[in-house]
C-alpha cells in the first residue's frame, strides 16, 4: 500500500501535523510539500493537509485535490477557529465535497492553528463592525490557537490516521 502525505502550509502549523502522521504510517509512505505537485496516480492512499482559508481548503490545496480521482482520501487541516465550531465543521464539510463522489475520504482531521500574525494585523485594522473585525472574542481564539498545534494535537491526528491502516 502505497501512501502519500502531502500538504499545504502558510505558518507551519499543518506540516506540523503531517510530520506527526507520517511517524504512524509505512517506513515507505512518501510526504511532500503539496507545491512538489506529485502525480496522484502512483498512490493507493493520498492524504491531504491544508490550512483553512475562507471557509475551505486554502486554494494550492483545492488545486491538487482537483487531480485526484479514484482514490482513497484522509483530509486534516489547520484552521485559527475552534475545530468544533460550525465554521470548522463546514470548512471539512465543504472540503470533503471537492473530493466525493469521485473518491472515497477514509479519514478527516482538523485542529487550531496559530493565525498568520499579518492576517491578525489586517483584521486589527478593520472596522468593528466588520464581520471579520477584531473582538475580545476573536482575541481570545487568536491567544489559543497560539499555542496550536500541540503534541496533544498531533496524537489525536495520529490515531485518526492510525485507524486507516488496520481498515484499508
Amino acid at each position: 500500500m502505497k501512501i502519500l502525505v502531502t500538504y499545504s502550509s502558510k505558518t507551519g502549523n499543518t506540516k506540523k501535523i503531517a510530520e506527526g502522521i507520517l511517524e504512524i504510517l509505512p517506513k515507505d509512505s512518501i510526504i511532500l510539500p503539496i507545491e512538489e505537485n506529485i502525480e496522484p496516480d502512483e498512490f493507493d492512499i493520498i492524504l491531504i493537509g491544508f490550512w483553512v482559508d475562507k471557509g475551505i481548503a486554502d486554494a494550492k490545496a483545492m488545486k491538487y485535490i482537483d487531480k485526484i480521482k479514484g482514490k482513497k482520501v484522509g483530509i486534516f487541516g489547520t484552521l485559527g477557529a475552534y475545530p468544533d465550531s460550525e465554521h470548522g465543521r463546514q470548512s471539512i464539510i465543504r472540503t470533503k465535497e471537492l473530493l466525493e463522489p469521485q473518491n472515497e475520504v477514509i479519514a478527516e482531521f482538523l485542529c487550531q492553528g496559530k493565525v498568520d500574525p499579518k492576517l491578525i494585523e489586517m483584521f486589527e485594522k478593520l472596522p468593528k463592525d466588520h464581520p471579520h473585525g477584531m473582538t475580545e472574542e476573536r482575541r481570545k481564539r487568536h491567544e489559543d490557537a497560539s499555542s496550536h498545534p500541540d503534541e496533544d494535537d498531533i496524537k489525536k491526528a495520529q490515531e485518526v490516521f492510525k485507524k486507516i491502516l488496520v481498515d484499508n
